[in-house]
């Protein structure tokens, strides 16, 4: 072999290539766990309503961990998500030294029984909130239905300057609706928006109209309902309210 100069060439070629690439290897490694690259600026973007500058603060201080090229993104974006109210992070690095956080908080539009709140985007999570919400429940993944069907209540509720503070949905899938004005409406399982519909012309017509106190409505009946009202006696009907 050691007369064999071609053979010999070779081999002083593979040497010289195995040198350059461990030597590129070993340099890569310095450069990426190098402390003349740490991570010098942290960028916030997104509408922060509830999440808070000194919420970010401590997460970055205690979970943010290696240089600009070894910071692990993944964990980095998942100790973001541990606060209550964020629901998305976005975690990317900015050459030569920052890294970009974009925060997609949860909406909330109710509260969920007597534990946590609801989101816009129908998802339950851990939060407290000051707001007036109103309050849900459901079978367990119902989420998604409770947040629809109060939509779909704001908006047919509106003509009547109403609205939902109570959205009950039963194992049986019967709604129940409790109104602003303190009036229960009973809606069953069927052609619940017809149901509502139908309440918000009658009782702009008519029920708005009564001396009473209304507790419910029950509109269960395929031709009709039953209206609920406590001072109600029969043989004792008391004036109408004098028009406005």
């Amino acid at each position: 072999m050691w007369d064999n100069h071609k053979a010999l060439n070779s081999f002083a070629s593979f040497l010289f290539g195995a040198a350059l690439l461990m030597s590129l290897v070993a340099g890569g490694y310095w450069i990426a766990h190098s402390s003349y690259f740490p991570v010098r600026k942290i960028r916030i973007d997104g509408a922060l309503k509830h999440v808070t500058p000194e919420q970010l603060r401590l997460v970055a201080e205690s979970e943010l961990k290696g240089t600009f090229f070894t910071l692990n993104l993944d964990a980095t974006r998942e100790a973001f998500e541990k606060l209550p109210w964020v629901r998305r992070a976005v975690v990317r690095r900015q050459w030569p030294d920052q890294l970009e956080i974009v925060i997609d908080e949860h909406r909330a539009v109710a509260r969920w029984g007597e534990s946590g709140l609801l989101s816009s985007q129908g998802e339950w999570f851990d939060a407290a909130s000051s707001e007036a919400l109103p309050m849900v429940e459901g079978p367990a993944g119902s989420e998604k239905d409770l947040v629809r069907a109060l939509a779909d209540a704001g908006r047919l509720l509106a003509p009547a300057s109403l609205r939902v503070v109570g959205l009950k949905l039963s194992e049986r899938r019967a709604w129940d609706v409790m109104l602003s004005n303190g009036v229960q409406l009973r809606l069953g399982h069927d052609d619940v928006e017809g149901r509502m519909a139908r309440f918000v012309a009658v009782w702009q017509q008519e029920l708005v109209k009564l001396p009473y106190r209304i507790e419910y409505v029950d509109l269960r009946y395929p031709n009709g309902f039953a209206v609920r009202m406590p001072d109600y006696k029969p043989g004792n009907v008391l004036p109408r309210k004098p028009a406005a």
